[in-house]
Formats: structure tokens, sequence, C-alpha cells
């Protein structure tokens, strides 16, 4: 699989942005980390081991999940999931995420585009928001999982 015509429709895709992609460029071929307002937004281009397969994420971490009101929190991050289009809030470790995936083939750069753009808005929207009711303050996101 040629990955290089990915890793060039992502480096479009971050110039639209405004941003230069070789600031943005993470220690790994295919990965990219960038900010939309308050929020971090990763991208990733990667090949299964098999080199049969290739897939695109871009995902941000937005909060930890809080150590009170866990139900209602869990609850009002459902509630969000239902009304999101083409993402989903999932949990790793301690971090709640917006997340979208799917595989390389038949990708091309407008729809990459609208991914890291949805994922760009939601972040932006939901981080300070959800930090603020269930921590009162913003917190660090991790660098990376």
């Amino acid at each position: 699989m040629d990955l290089q015509k990915y890793y060039q429709f992502a480096e479009n895709c971050i110039s639209i942005l405004g941003v230069d992609p070789k600031v943005c460029r993470g220690e790994k071929a295919g990965q990219w980390n960038l900010k939309r307002g308050s929020a971090n937004v990763w991208i990733d281009v990667w090949e299964t081991e098999q080199k049969n397969y290739g897939y695109f994420q871009c995902m941000a971490p937005v909060i930890e999940v809080p150590t009170k009101n866990t139900e209602a929190f869990y609850r009002e991050i459902l509630e969000i999931n239902h009304n999101l289009y083409g993402v989903a809030m999932t949990k790793f470790n301690s971090w709640i995420y917006l997340k979208t995936n799917r595989e390389l083939d038949g990708l091309d750069q407008n729809e990459m585009m609208a991914m890291i753009n949805r994922i760009g808005v939601y972040a932006d929207q939901y981080d300070d928001l959800l930090r603020n009711k269930y921590w009162g303050q913003s917190s660090d996101a991790p660098k990376s999982v």
C-alpha cells in the first residue's frame, strides 16, 4: 500500500487549516499533532503489520474522567454521543476522547478534511465545557496514547 498519497492528503488538510504540517509531524511517519482552538487534534495514517490494510484515524483528548459525579458524567457523554455526526466519544485509560477512523481504501482528501474538521470542532466545543462542569477548571490533556 502506498501510504505517501495519504500522508500528502493529511499534510494538505493541515495546510488548509492554516497550519504548517512540518511543525505538526509526530515522532513516526504518518503522525501529526495540531491545535484547533483549545483542543489537541491527533492525526494518524498507518497500515497493518500484514501491509494489506491501511487506516486513517483522527482523535482528540476531551476530558479526564472525573472522580466525582461519574454517573452523571457518563450519562452526559452518552447523550452527547447520540448527537454527534461521524465521530464518537470513547474512553481509554482515564480519558474521554473524540475519535473517528476508517480504512484508507477509497478515502479522498475531501473526506479526510471533513473528518479532521469534525473532530476539531467538536473537541473545541466540548473540552472546556465538560472540564469546567466536572473539574471546575481546565486540565492538561495527555500528549499521546
